[in-house]
């Protein structure tokens, strides 16, 4: 429940900073940048470089792949049928393609199922949502950013994305065994905790409460396939493994439910890919997720 408060409060406040001019105008490239150079690798490195998976994470772990893998199909496909501009079908891939499974998905996973909810959250996390953004996410931004896209440019692009370059490490070590000393977890530790708070100022200092009309299109395509068509295909492909893995089932159903991620946007922001559409996808898209998480929660549990 604190993360919780604690989303809806730093989303508050970024607005409220933006709409009385308490910050600078374009705060947030800044906070965007701080978060990819810093925030997001030591988060990266701090948890992957140690994690345990097994074969009972599997279906958590590939979902958000399933539905990031089908948002881009179909934004694409949409993109093309609707003639819009690139930047803003890359946009639209990013933030409706991708799950905020830490904010959002660890305390109803872990207030629903407990221990072993988290556990399979934060496996989605690691595994899906945030290796899918700093890997596939920056694929996407380098194609949808540039006007002639090169496969030798998206490549370096990839190659110098901080969050990348920190992934890699981490899947070394993880295979060299290694644990972290105790003055490297708590360096780690501090440089990472302020994650959450600045992604969600951020995403809060680019949204707008009022929807400009020029976006109610796209926000309703976009959210409709984040919020609604996701977990629907989730629920068709994973009904074949209820009966066997009930629960883990539920949670991925759950999971494809919760609104954009923040990083997403903070991708989209860094190559140019339709910022303030990015920003309202995650800025309307998360509260909106949360009655239907409640709805979800209880239909699954029922």
């Amino acid at each position: 429940m604190t993360n919780l408060v604690l989303l809806l409060v730093c989303l508050g406040l970024g607005a409220a900073l933006r709409r009385w001019r308490l910050v600078p105008p374009g705060s947030h490239v800044i906070l965007n940048q701080v978060l990819i150079a810093v925030l997001l690798p030591a988060l990266t490195f701090l948890h992957l470089a140690e994690a345990q998976l097994d074969q009972r994470f599997l279906l958590p772990m590939l979902m958000p792949w399933l539905i990031f893998g089908a948002g881009w199909l179909f934004f694409a496909v949409l993109g093309r049928h609707l003639a819009l501009p690139r930047g803003t079908v890359g946009a639209l891939i990013l933030t409706g393609g991708i799950s905020s499974v830490s904010f959002v998905g660890f305390p109803i996973f872990e207030m629903l199922y407990g221990k072993p909810g988290l556990e399979m959250g934060i496996v989605m996390s690691l595994g899906g949502s945030i290796l899918i953004c700093v890997t596939l996410g920056v694929v996407v931004g380098s194609w949808y950013g540039e006007a002639k896209p090169s496969w030798r440019a998206m490549g370096l692009n990839v190659l110098r994305f901080p969050p990348f370059l920190a992934f890699v490490l981490a899947v070394g070590a993880n295979a060299a065994g290694y644990r972290h000393p105790a003055l490297v977890r708590g360096v780690l530790e501090r440089l990472s905790s302020p994650f959450p708070v600045i992604a969600l100022l951020s995403v809060g200092l680019q949204m707008r409460l009022v929807v400009p009309r020029a976006q109610v299109r796209l926000l309703s395509l976009g959210l409709g396939y984040k919020l609604l068509l996701a977990p629907l295909l989730v629920w068709a492909v994973y009904q074949g493994l209820a009966q066997r893995h009930g629960s883990t089932v539920d949670l991925c159903v759950l999971g494809a439910a919760i609104g954009p991620m923040n990083t997403a946007a903070a991708v989209a922001d860094r190559y140019g890919l339709d910022p303030p559409l990015a920003a309202q996808m995650v800025g309307l898209g998360i509260p909106l997720s949360l009655p239907l998480l409640a709805l979800l929660g209880w239909w699954l549990n029922n």
